[in-house]
């Protein structure tokens, strides 16, 4: 029979075990690899049928740690509105412009800003620009003249027109551009109240909606088959005329129109702070506030409102070292027209990153489990995604900042286009990623 007998490890031997067990730690915690990676996006693409851009970058090691089709171009939807949200932050203050006027005689003349909040339900309101002209002892006049592009942006859906996330652009928003209809009882009512002549009811259909004629303020409301509290918000069409008949209802004072070319010599009255607005615009996605919002850029480097100026201008001036060129056409994202790629996403979140402290821009953008578009996507016990949403039809983005397990940010850009399963499972499919790295990194 073999007797054995055990000796006591030797210094080389436990040292060897030490390293042994780290060596498996480390493997157990180890950021998950490019090949795995790579495996899991391809994966993605053949199971979606669609394709699929992501970047991820350690902004602290200036590093890109996985690229898939970062340098090629996606169909970005509302994650356009970073480049709004950016372009803002460039060229606005702290505050809102919320008018420029001049004062002849006993008259105030005035020009809009694009400011959108004025008695707008959306977003808070101080009530400064409505007092202003409340007050004001002259005669009011409203020049839309430095008002120069189109009430709707290049590639919108023309069937939007009806919906309540596709607003006209206006030099002078009021209440939005939108009107609220809904049935008390048995009564349909609208706000403003100034277009209650205009609403007729419909027949009635299994659930509550709202309609407007193309050209004209004539609303429709259909009533549904079971009595709801539903408010049903639908776009107003916007002029100078319908802008200076709604401040004089409300005003309760003559307001006439003119056609005054903008006087270089105004003066400004601000209005709200400039975070109001981005709050709403990038943890809601609300497409109105960021027309408006490139709409006021616009006015600030020149004296005319028109998105396309604020964009030539962003692009030269702030976005030339992007390492692609953004086709860029919009405030929202509605146009099917923009593209960028998610390694120049990747790049602009690094840009807004180093303009804004860390806890004011993530109080502002959309939170994981917790505020905006994301708030029942990406939980955690601490939250870990800040970024921005994108959807249009056959398209998803989602890009922003990630605060790993560990404590490590990460900047990434995530674009899905042309899948045709539902953006429920897409949206699933990159939770279940972005968690995975969320907890490897």
């Amino acid at each position: 029979m073999t007797k054995y007998t055990w000796h006591q490890p030797t210094t080389s031997i436990l040292s060897r075990l030490v390293i042994l067990c780290i060596g498996l730690a480390m493997m157990h915690c180890a950021p998950i690899s490019r090949r795995s990676l790579t495996k899991t996006f391809q994966a993605t693409e053949t199971e979606f049928k669609d394709h699929v851009g992501f970047v991820l970058y350690d902004p602290a090691k200036s590093k890109t740690l996985f690229d898939f089709n970062g340098a090629k171009y996606f169909t970005p939807a509302s994650n356009t509105k970073i480049f709004t949200f950016f372009t803002s932050l460039k060229v606005l203050s702290d505050s809102i412009p919320g008018l420029r006027y001049v004062v002849h005689g006993d008259s105030l003349i005035f020009w809009g800003t694009g400011d959108p909040s004025l008695l707008y339900k959306n977003v808070y309101t101080n009530n400064r620009v409505y007092s202003f002209l409340k007050q004001t002892p002259y005669q009011l006049y409203f020049s839309p003249a430095n008002f120069s592009t189109k009430y709707f942006g290049p590639g919108w859906a023309w069937d939007d027109y009806n919906a309540y996330y596709s607003p006209e652009r206006s030099p002078l928003p009021v209440y939005g551009n939108i009107v609220s209809i809904w049935a008390t009882g048995s009564r349909t009512d609208i706000q403003p109240d100034l277009f209650r002549p205009n609403l007729v009811t419909g027949t009635v259909q299994k659930t509550a909606d709202a309609t407007r004629e193309p050209d004209k303020n004539i609303f429709t409301y259909f009533p549904g088959a079971k009595p709801s509290a539903k408010i049903i918000d639908v776009p107003l069409k916007i002029s100078p005329a319908i802008t200076a008949s709604l401040l004089a209802d409300t005003l309760k004072r003559n307001v006439t129109v003119i056609n005054k070319p903008f006087d270089s010599t105004a003066l400004t009255f601000y209005s709200i702070p400039s975070d109001s607005l981005y709050r709403i615009m990038m943890q809601e996605s609300d497409n109105f506030i960021a027309e408006q919002l490139l709409t006021m850029c616009s006015g600030v480097i020149s004296d005319t409102l028109s998105p396309e100026i604020a964009i030539r201008y962003s692009k030269k001036n702030f976005l030339n070292d992007l390492a692609d060129e953004p086709v860029w056409k919009d405030g929202s994202g509605l146009s099917r027209f923009n593209l960028f790629t998610p390694r120049s996403v990747v790049q602009l979140w690094e840009k807004i990153y180093k303009l804004a402290p860390q806890e004011r821009l993530f109080s502002l953008l959309a939170i994981g489990g917790r505020k905006g578009t994301i708030r029942n996507y990406y939980k955690e016990a601490t939250p870990y995604i800040f970024g921005k949403t994108g959807s249009l039809s056959n398209n998803h983005a989602l890009s922003g900042y990630l605060v790993t397990k560990r404590g490590r940010l990460l900047i990434f850009s995530f674009m899905n286009t042309h899948f045709a399963r539902s953006t429920a499972e897409v949206r699933n499919n990159m939770q279940n990623i972005l968690h995975r790295i969320y907890e490897a990194y």
